[in-house]
């Protein structure tokens, strides 16, 4: 993997950064086919304007680990260890992330949850150390706040299942301390045959409290159980399109339609070993899937530091206006992009607020027990 992430990022590493911000009259590097490889620059001048007004919400960030790893780290200046700071952000036009809190696999379940506060912690002391760029942020209003105060949203989650240890009372604790997205896999009550009973009240409470379920590398089981079961919108994190690229992780036609249906989010990530080695490649995944799913189901996930090789020219988190100038060059109307890029993330976060306003009105925390639903 890592020799695979250094052919795809070589050329972007070496140049592209100088190439995002070269005059109008540079002339862009051609590769074989039948338009640049580079896109021109007013193609990305027109993506940079139409991101100043409609930024990127990236559905997901591996930052909060890749910052653990480190000795030292400040988001204010360039660190080639990471593919996330606060300038490279704003070059990407990103206006919100979700950070992952991530799990190793092989962390035993009564780790994993002092795992998830420990990065939960340091995620809250690295948006206030970095205050003049970062806010965090829960929720729709919250998220739209940030942008219009001129920082860039951080929101938390998602994190997977284990951190909540088998008890719904773990999980209030953890949205009381800012968590907005669990990741449904690799538990008993949410695993290969699909939900449990007590996997099911997890999901209502979840709606209760305004917390999304993230469906990313969930079973086919678990992932269409949650999606009946949840009155609000669910989340694919990093998904492609199956019929363009057989990788466990993205999703058949069947289930994306099923997403469409139910009113959900597939985020396509810019990670090389799901949507392919070219930003075409992703580009066509977005068509795939806005196709199938619908314009209102698909949105934008960066997989920036989470250790995945990035396609071509998408090497870091200022890279976004090149995706965007490929969908302009498609005839992706302003619209269309505006929709993709911020409102489609915004739609499922009010889904969410809106559910959980609802749901509070008609039961109370719930007490439900592992032992006492699934025996």
């Amino acid at each position: 993997m890592a020799d695979l992430h250094d052919e795809l990022n070589a050329t972007a590493e070496a140049g592209e950064l100088d190439a995002l911000a070269a005059p109008a009259d540079a002339a862009p590097a051609h590769a074989p086919g039948p338009r640049p490889a580079t896109a021109p620059d007013d193609a990305l001048d027109r993506a940079r304007a139409l991101l100043a007004a409609h930024p990127v919400a990236d559905g997901y960030s591996g930052l909060p680990w890749a910052l653990r790893e480190l000795p030292w780290h400040d988001l204010e200046l360039r660190d080639s260890s990471l593919e996330t700071d606060v300038p490279r952000l704003r070059a990407g036009g990103v206006g919100a992330q979700l950070w992952s809190l991530r799990l190793p696999d092989d962390v035993d379940d009564d780790r994993a949850v002092s795992i998830a506060l420990e990065q939960l912690d340091l995620v809250k002391q690295v948006v206030t150390a970095h205050g003049d760029g970062l806010l965090l942020a829960r929720g729709a209003s919250e998220t739209a706040d940030a942008r219009h105060r001129g920082r860039i949203a951080v929101l938390v989650g998602p994190v997977g299942a284990r951190a909540v240890g088998d008890s719904v009372g773990a999980l209030r604790a953890l949205h009381a301390l800012g968590l907005g997205a669990l990741t449904l896999s690799g538990t008993s009550w949410a695993g290969e045959a699909g939900l449990s009973a007590f996997g099911e009240e997890v999901v209502r409470e979840m709606n209760r409290l305004g917390v999304l379920a993230d469906l990313s590398g969930a079973s086919e089981a678990t992932a269409r159980r949650v999606l009946a079961v949840s009155r609000a919108p669910v989340l694919f994190t990093r998904s492609g399109a199956r019929a363009l690229r057989d990788h466990p992780a993205n999703l058949d036609d069947g289930l994306l339609a099923a997403v469409g249906a139910a009113r959900g989010l597939v985020l396509v990530p810019l990670a090389a070993g799901l949507t392919g080695p070219s930003v075409r490649d992703v580009a066509e995944h977005l068509e795939h899937v806005r196709r199938v799913a619908g314009a209102e189901c698909v949105a934008l996930s960066g997989a920036y530091d989470t250790g995945a090789a990035h396609p071509e020219e998408l090497a870091d988190a200022s890279r976004w206006p090149r995706l965007i100038a490929e969908l302009l060059h498609r005839g992706w109307t302003e619209s269309d992009l505006a929709a993709l890029t911020w409102g489609n993330v915004q739609r499922a976060l009010r889904g969410a607020d809106f559910t959980a306003r609802a749901a509070r009105e008609r039961r109370g925390p719930s007490s439900a027990r592992i032992g006492v639903l699934d025996g």
